[in-house]
């Protein structure tokens, strides 16, 4: 089989997602028990953990820390962003379910990462937001609410 370099990064892509699903479930348990913020904060440091272990055990980095003073003041809300993306995700998934959750995730996702596209932003090259872009994620959006509607 012979992969493209375009097929690779979507099928990590899509690994994600489903990662992601498991992963929203899987804290949302853990916030029944312990708490929203509480869980949040365990997420957290399990991840700080395991990429302490990655970075200076296994030797799996490839950048420089040392760098971190020239990037742009805006890249250190990526923390604080993960913080409000786990908690939105553990308060909701209980309420609402995995998969309405998610699909509800996946539309805010394809919409907000049309605009960066679009504009450029956060140092992305400008992708032009096609009619046919507009459609897909209109058809998205319709898809979720037959999915959201009971």
């Amino acid at each position: 089989m012979n992969i493209t370099p375009e097929i690779l990064p979507l099928a990590i892509a899509a690994l994600a997602g489903i990662i992601m699903a498991i992963q929203g479930s899987i804290n949302s348990a853990l916030g029944k028990v312990i708490g929203l913020w509480e869980a949040t904060l365990v997420v957290h440091v399990v991840g700080l953990l395991l990429v302490t272990v990655l970075l200076f055990v296994c030797r799996l980095g490839d950048g420089c820390l040392a760098n971190i003073s020239h990037v742009p003041w805006y890249t250190y809300l990526g923390g604080i962003l993960g913080v409000l993306i786990v908690y939105g995700v553990v308060s909701t998934m209980p309420k609402v379910g995995v998969a309405p959750a998610t699909t509800a995730i996946i539309v805010g996702q394809v919409f907000t990462a049309g605009l960066v596209d679009h504009f450029g932003l956060f140092g992305m090259e400008k992708i032009p937001f096609s009619l046919w872009n507009v459609l897909g994620t209109l058809l998205m959006a319709g898809g979720a609410w037959l999915i959201l509607k009971q």
